[in-house]
């Protein structure tokens, strides 16, 4: 159950950081405004609160391998919210820091 917990916490946290930052972009560079703005600023506040939250005690492997959760959630995130196609080494790079994700955090 600890993986399947850290996991979780690792979505999570993907879609709170992208999310937030993504909030951040469109307030500023697609002028949607400071409401925005102020939402992507607190969304990447809680992205900082749910790392704290893995089961794991060392920040460096947590944002290491959290890396590879945000290389791969980042592109399905453009895929969903702006329409973006990625090729096939977009494709090849996710699934290898999905791998080195998996090898830092699991392979113990």
């Amino acid at each position: 159950m600890t993986v399947a917990r850290s996991l979780l916490l690792f979505v999570l946290a993907a879609v709170l950081e992208i999310g937030g930052a993504w909030l951040v972009w469109q307030g500023i560079r697609e002028n949607k405004g400071w409401i925005w703005v102020g939402l992507g600023v607190i969304s990447l506040g809680l992205y900082g609160l749910v790392a704290t939250m893995q089961p794991d005690a060392n920040f460096g492997r947590i944002l290491a391998a959290y890396g590879g959760i945000f290389v791969a959630g980042s592109l399905l995130w453009a895929v969903a919210m702006d329409g973006f196609r990625p090729d096939r080494f977009d494709i090849a790079g996710a699934l290898i820091c999905l791998v080195g994700v998996g090898v830092i955090m699991y392979a113990r």
